[in-house]
């Protein structure tokens, strides 16, 4: 692994023990061994060989105090990068995102992402199921305390396993990726409307058990979109946590009107993920 940015002096004491506390891991087959920097660690794990479609994953290990971020990192932040380009029988990767928690980023702004340990879950698709399988992956991300450092790594792992290791490991990771759902759900947690507010303000509507700390997030159509994270607002309807954000941060010449937005709903172990279009 290559770190870009020079590490300061300050922290070495604190990476000698961070890689020591990874070092005494143990390596299954079913997980490539960790690719380490002073602030955080990375790798590949395999679940059972079945099928055309296997499920792995991309462990990454932080240093107490340092994150690192989802696929739309907020106000401020990089989100991850994965190229599976070079891999062996492997048709397509798709990335699975686990809920994302909001943290001060320091500059009054919110940013998006994980901290401690976080596993992306992968779904792939093998060329040919009969034959080996290895995944070998370029990541790219960012690891932030104050200051953020870009990391690169590369890893490899074959998938042979007919019963995995690291298959509940896999399924709790699947457990944080938020569910699709509808405007509207019969559910203890949804958003039960969404409606513009004059010509650049958008309000979200969600109903909640009282006891749940809730969140939410916004997508737009393409990456270059950047939204801010919507706030909670005060005199609501009864019954009802309201959230509000402005349609700014837009690509130049992009029309709101009738845009594709993703909304992430967070409230304590439970996330859904809802498809909408603005009107």
């Amino acid at each position: 692994m290559t770190v870009i940015v020079p590490l300061r002096a300050a922290f070495r004491v604190a990476a000698v023990l961070f890689v020591a506390c990874i070092a005494t891991e143990s390596r299954a087959g079913d997980a490539s061994p960790w690719q380490q920097d002073a602030h955080s660690a990375v790798r590949l794990l395999a679940g059972s060989r079945s099928g055309a479609v296997l499920l792995g994953g991309i462990a990454i290990q932080l240093q107490d105090g340092w994150k690192t971020y989802w696929r739309s990192p907020g106000d401020s932040g990089v989100p991850p990068r994965f190229d599976f380009s070079r891999s062996d029988n492997v048709e397509a990767v798709t990335v699975m995102w686990p809920a994302p928690k909001q943290f001060d980023d320091g500059a009054g702004g919110t940013s998006l992402g994980y901290k401690h340990h976080v596993v992306f879950p992968l779904r792939i698709v093998a060329k040919n199921p009969d034959k080996p399988l290895t995944l070998r992956a370029e990541i790219n991300y960012a690891v932030c305390e104050k200051l953020c450092i870009p990391v690169e790594a590369k890893a490899e792992l074959a998938f042979s396993s007919v019963a995995s290791t690291e298959d509940s490991a896999l399924q709790e990771a699947l457990n944080t990726v938020p569910k699709p759902a509808n405007i509207g759900d019969n559910a203890p947690l949804t958003i039960h409307g969404i409606k513009r507010e004059g010509k650049n303000s958008v309000l979200v509507d969600v109903t909640a058990p009282e006891t749940k700390e809730v969140s939410l997030f916004v997508e737009g159509p393409t990456p270059d979109w950047a939204l801010p994270v919507p706030k909670l607002v005060e005199n609501a309807p009864s019954g009802v946590k309201r959230f509000a954000f402005e349609l700014e941060g837009l690509p130049p010449g992009a029309d709101p009107n009738g845009a594709a937005l993703k909304l992430t709903l967070v409230g304590g172990d439970k996330s859904y993920e809802y498809n909408v279009k603005l009107n």
